[in-house]
């Protein structure tokens, strides 16, 4: 097994810095009644990078209106993914706990599409 091919092997810094990890702005939450497990549609605002949207399972800890204007973090250049009917164009991050996932956000905000690193 090659270090590529292992989970645990330690990413080079030019491997890091090829994954976008920006800040943005949820804009729009809507249900995602197609979605085999309960979801959400989330439409976010990324600065320079536009607006994009991705399917999220984050009902367990969230509503809709608990998101909207919340700043996020997300991977923006991960191919599109076909959900059902949609169009995944956006990795939203967060942690997984016992209660649900825990979504990564900001401490003050930062301008949409800022990049962290």
């Amino acid at each position: 097994m090659s270090d590529r091919d292992d989970p645990d092997a330690p990413l080079t810094w030019a491997e890091f810095e090829r994954v976008q990890l920006v800040a943005g702005t949820i804009l729009r939450v809507e249900p995602f009644a197609q979605a085999r497990k309960p979801a959400y549609q989330v439409w976010a605002d990324f600065g320079p990078y536009g607006q994009r949207k991705t399917s999220a399972q984050i009902t367990e800890l969230y509503t809709p209106e608990d998101l909207v204007g919340r700043q996020i973090v997300a991977v923006i250049n991960f191919p599109e993914k076909q959900i059902g009917p949609f169009r995944s164009q956006f990795l939203l991050t967060g942690a997984y706990t016992d209660a649900g996932v825990v979504l990564t956000t900001l401490e003050r905000p930062v301008p949409n599409g800022a990049r962290l690193g």
